[in-house]
Protein backbone atom coordinates (compact mmCIF):
# COMPACT_ATOMS: atom_id res chain seq x y z
CA UNK A 1 0.00 0.00 0.00
CA UNK A 2 1.32 3.44 -0.95
CA UNK A 3 1.85 6.08 1.70
CA UNK A 4 -0.98 8.64 1.93
CA UNK A 5 -0.30 12.13 0.62
CA UNK A 6 -1.42 15.22 2.44
CA UNK A 7 -2.16 17.61 -0.40
CA UNK A 8 -4.14 20.76 0.34
CA UNK A 9 -7.92 20.64 0.48
CA UNK A 10 -9.76 22.63 -2.21
CA UNK A 11 -10.51 25.58 0.06
CA UNK A 12 -7.21 25.68 1.96
CA UNK A 13 -6.28 28.99 0.37
CA UNK A 14 -9.70 30.64 0.73
CA UNK A 15 -10.41 33.11 3.51
CA UNK A 16 -11.87 31.64 6.70
CA UNK A 17 -15.67 31.52 6.81
CA UNK A 18 -18.27 30.25 9.25
CA UNK A 19 -18.53 26.50 9.56
CA UNK A 20 -21.73 24.51 9.62
CA UNK A 21 -22.73 20.84 9.52
CA UNK A 22 -23.06 18.41 6.62
CA UNK A 23 -24.18 14.82 7.19
CA UNK A 24 -24.75 11.88 4.90
CA UNK A 25 -26.42 8.50 4.97
CA UNK A 26 -23.77 7.36 2.47
CA UNK A 27 -20.45 8.99 3.42
CA UNK A 28 -18.83 8.74 6.85
CA UNK A 29 -15.98 11.05 7.87
CA UNK A 30 -12.66 9.35 7.16
CA UNK A 31 -14.29 6.06 6.12
CA UNK A 32 -14.14 4.20 2.83
CA UNK A 33 -16.76 5.27 0.29
CA UNK A 34 -19.54 2.84 -0.50
CA UNK A 35 -19.28 1.04 -3.82
CA UNK A 36 -22.22 3.16 -5.05
CA UNK A 37 -19.92 6.20 -4.97
CA UNK A 38 -17.28 4.45 -7.13
CA UNK A 39 -17.18 5.33 -10.83
CA UNK A 40 -17.15 1.75 -12.12
CA UNK A 41 -19.50 0.29 -9.52
CA UNK A 42 -22.51 2.59 -9.31
CA UNK A 43 -21.45 6.21 -9.82
CA UNK A 44 -24.24 7.45 -7.53
CA UNK A 45 -23.96 10.84 -5.86
CA UNK A 46 -24.31 10.46 -2.10
CA UNK A 47 -27.11 11.71 0.10
CA UNK A 48 -26.15 15.03 1.73
CA UNK A 49 -28.01 17.06 4.38
CA UNK A 50 -26.79 20.32 5.92
CA UNK A 51 -27.78 22.59 8.79
CA UNK A 52 -26.52 25.44 10.93
CA UNK A 53 -25.45 27.61 7.98
CA UNK A 54 -25.08 31.37 8.47
CA UNK A 55 -27.89 33.90 8.30
CA UNK A 56 -27.74 35.67 4.97
CA UNK A 57 -27.30 32.46 2.96
CA UNK A 58 -29.00 32.97 -0.41
CA UNK A 59 -27.95 29.74 -2.13
CA UNK A 60 -25.69 26.72 -1.78
CA UNK A 61 -23.01 25.02 -3.84
CA UNK A 62 -21.81 21.43 -3.55
CA UNK A 63 -18.47 20.08 -4.74
CA UNK A 64 -16.51 16.85 -4.55
CA UNK A 65 -12.75 17.10 -5.04
CA UNK A 66 -9.93 14.55 -4.87
CA UNK A 67 -6.79 16.46 -3.83
CA UNK A 68 -4.75 13.23 -4.03
CA UNK A 69 -5.28 12.54 -7.74
CA UNK A 70 -1.92 12.19 -9.55
CA UNK A 71 -2.56 15.19 -11.80
CA UNK A 72 -0.72 18.03 -10.09
CA UNK A 73 -4.07 19.83 -9.79
CA UNK A 74 -6.37 17.28 -8.13
CA UNK A 75 -9.58 15.99 -9.73
CA UNK A 76 -13.05 17.54 -9.65
CA UNK A 77 -15.73 14.86 -9.30
CA UNK A 78 -18.70 17.18 -8.81
CA UNK A 79 -19.45 20.90 -9.03
CA UNK A 80 -23.01 22.08 -8.51
CA UNK A 81 -24.20 25.59 -7.62
CA UNK A 82 -27.22 27.93 -7.45
CA UNK A 83 -29.02 25.48 -5.18
CA UNK A 84 -31.89 27.52 -3.68
CA UNK A 85 -31.44 28.51 -0.02
CA UNK A 86 -34.62 26.62 0.96
CA UNK A 87 -32.99 23.33 -0.09
CA UNK A 88 -30.97 21.70 2.70
CA UNK A 89 -30.76 18.12 1.46
CA UNK A 90 -29.96 16.20 -1.71
CA UNK A 91 -31.09 12.59 -1.96
CA UNK A 92 -28.69 9.86 -3.09
CA UNK A 93 -28.49 9.94 -6.87
CA UNK A 94 -29.62 13.57 -7.20
CA UNK A 95 -26.47 14.48 -9.11
CA UNK A 96 -26.25 11.23 -11.09
CA UNK A 97 -27.54 10.21 -14.50
CA UNK A 98 -30.59 12.27 -15.41
CA UNK A 99 -30.11 14.43 -12.27
CA UNK A 100 -33.84 14.11 -11.56
CA UNK A 101 -33.34 14.73 -7.83
CA UNK A 102 -31.85 18.20 -8.25
CA UNK A 103 -33.85 21.28 -7.30
CA UNK A 104 -34.99 23.63 -10.06
CA UNK A 105 -32.34 26.24 -10.84
CA UNK A 106 -29.33 24.21 -9.70
CA UNK A 107 -26.48 24.25 -12.22
CA UNK A 108 -23.95 21.48 -12.92
CA UNK A 109 -20.65 22.18 -14.62
CA UNK A 110 -18.49 19.53 -16.24
CA UNK A 111 -16.47 17.43 -13.84
CA UNK A 112 -12.98 16.26 -14.79
CA UNK A 113 -14.52 13.22 -16.50
CA UNK A 114 -16.11 15.72 -18.89
CA UNK A 115 -19.72 15.12 -17.81
CA UNK A 116 -22.21 17.40 -16.06
CA UNK A 117 -22.99 15.15 -13.11
CA UNK A 118 -21.38 13.38 -10.17
CA UNK A 119 -18.42 11.20 -11.21
CA UNK A 120 -17.47 8.62 -8.61
CA UNK A 121 -14.11 7.61 -7.16
CA UNK A 122 -11.61 5.99 -9.54
CA UNK A 123 -8.08 6.23 -8.15
CA UNK A 124 -5.33 4.39 -10.03
CA UNK A 125 -4.59 0.92 -8.62
CA UNK A 126 -1.77 1.02 -6.08
CA UNK A 127 -1.83 4.83 -5.77
CA UNK A 128 -2.75 4.68 -2.09
CA UNK A 129 -5.81 6.10 -0.40
CA UNK A 130 -7.44 9.13 -1.97
CA UNK A 131 -9.60 11.61 -0.07
CA UNK A 132 -12.94 12.66 -1.55
CA UNK A 133 -13.84 16.04 -0.11
CA UNK A 134 -17.57 16.77 -0.25
CA UNK A 135 -18.05 20.45 0.50
CA UNK A 136 -21.28 22.40 0.89
CA UNK A 137 -20.87 26.15 0.58
CA UNK A 138 -23.31 28.73 1.93
CA UNK A 139 -23.33 31.51 -0.66
CA UNK A 140 -24.19 35.22 -0.30
CA UNK A 141 -25.93 35.48 -3.68
CA UNK A 142 -28.76 33.53 -5.34
CA UNK A 143 -26.74 33.10 -8.54
CA UNK A 144 -22.99 32.85 -8.99
CA UNK A 145 -21.46 34.64 -11.96
CA UNK A 146 -21.08 31.32 -13.81
CA UNK A 147 -23.09 29.06 -16.08
CA UNK A 148 -23.05 25.39 -17.11
CA UNK A 149 -20.03 26.04 -19.36
CA UNK A 150 -17.81 27.25 -16.51
CA UNK A 151 -14.99 25.06 -15.24
CA UNK A 152 -14.98 23.76 -11.66
CA UNK A 153 -11.93 25.98 -11.08
CA UNK A 154 -13.93 29.06 -12.13
CA UNK A 155 -16.78 28.04 -9.85
CA UNK A 156 -14.19 27.70 -7.06
CA UNK A 157 -12.93 31.19 -7.89
CA UNK A 158 -16.48 32.55 -7.55
CA UNK A 159 -16.97 30.68 -4.28
CA UNK A 160 -13.77 32.19 -2.90
CA UNK A 161 -15.50 35.60 -3.04
CA UNK A 162 -19.09 34.56 -2.26
CA UNK A 163 -18.90 31.78 0.34
CA UNK A 164 -20.03 32.88 3.78
CA UNK A 165 -19.97 29.39 5.26
CA UNK A 166 -18.56 25.96 4.50
CA UNK A 167 -19.16 22.39 5.65
CA UNK A 168 -17.13 19.39 4.56
CA UNK A 169 -17.23 15.63 4.78
CA UNK A 170 -14.27 13.52 3.66
CA UNK A 171 -14.54 9.92 2.50
CA UNK A 172 -11.67 7.79 1.25
CA UNK A 173 -11.17 5.17 -1.44
CA UNK A 174 -8.24 3.04 -2.54
CA UNK A 175 -7.72 0.36 -5.17
CA UNK A 176 -5.06 -2.19 -4.31
CA UNK A 177 -2.44 -2.90 -6.98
Amino acid sequence: MAEPRLRPLPHAFHPPVASFTVESEDVREGARLKEDQVYAAGNVSPHLRWSGFPAGTKSFAVTCFDPDAPTGSGFWHWSLFDIPAAVTELPAGAGSGECAGLPAGAVHVRNDYGTRDFGGAAPPPGDGPHRYVFTVYAVDTEHLDADENASPAYVGFQLRFHAIGRAQLIGTYEVEA
